[in-house]
């Protein structure tokens, strides 16, 4: 059973993903953000920082 305090962030598409390296839109996907202006929360663990790090020029991110 997760953690009742568990930390989440909120994570927005603000630049578009198209044309970028294969990787990079990969992460985008794999964060679940769908389309520009998109808002998803994720979960605060290594592997979703890990993604939000390496495409954090496309996107605006928050504490949720």
């Amino acid at each position: 059973m997760a953690k009742a305090n568990a930390k989440e962030l909120k994570v927005t598409l603000v630049k578009s993903a198209f044309g970028r390296a294969p990787g990079h839109a990969e992460c985008v996907r794999g964060l679940g953000l769908r389309r520009m202006h998109h808002t998803v929360t994720v979960k605060d663990t290594p592997e979703n920082r890990g993604m939000i790090n390496k495409v954090s020029y496309l996107l605006k991110v928050e504490e949720a």
